[in-house]
């Protein structure tokens, strides 16, 4: 799906991340997440050249912590948000300049650092005409779950650093 669908929730969800802005109440996404606190806050949201399904590497633009300079994180979308006005630059990868910014109380990241196991290989199964075809941008099966266990422990270290300075730079 995308925040441009003509869906009844979209309209009420994107009041709702700007009354949050407004009211200076912490709002963060993820992927859709991510791109609906950017159709909110005035950003563009469109298909993206190629589907960036996988694990890719993202690079935090400045210093974050203690996060490290390169990391992988997963990614599966099909579309890509502009920067809204104002927004600090977060993050980028090869595949796509804009992965991730802060605006205010708004967290936006179009990559997924919230994933469990049994998302992943729901995600492979439910949407598996996504993967068929294997390319630079999008993963089959076998590369989506090699060390999955492994890549999610890394994956849950880096949210810790993120969601971390995120909330420091909140109060």
């Amino acid at each position: 799906m995308s925040v441009n669908d003509d869906l009844p929730w979209i309209g009420p969800a994107l009041r709702l991340i700007c009354e949050a802005r407004t009211r200076s109440i912490p709002v963060l996404g993820h992927c859709l997440g991510g791109q609906l606190i950017a159709k909110a806050l005035g950003a563009d949201v469109r298909l993206h050249p190629e589907k960036e399904i996988g694990w890719f590497p993202v690079r935090a633009r400045t210093p974050f912590g203690t996060l490290p300079t390169e990391f992988e994180a997963f990614h599966w979308h099909g579309e890509s948000f502009t920067l809204p006005s104002g927004a600090a630059h977060l993050f980028e990868n090869d595949n796509s300049r804009y992965q991730g910014f802060v605006a205010g109380n708004c967290l936006a990241l179009q990559f997924h650092i919230e994933m469990l196991p049994g998302m992943v290989e729901t995600w492979a199964e439910q949407y598996a005409d996504e993967i068929a075809t294997a390319s630079a941008t999008v993963q089959d099966l076998e590369e989506l779950t090699r060390d999955l266990g492994r890549r999610l422990q890394r994956l849950h270290e880096i949210a810790d650093v993120i969601y971390d300075e995120w909330i420091r730079g909140l109060t």
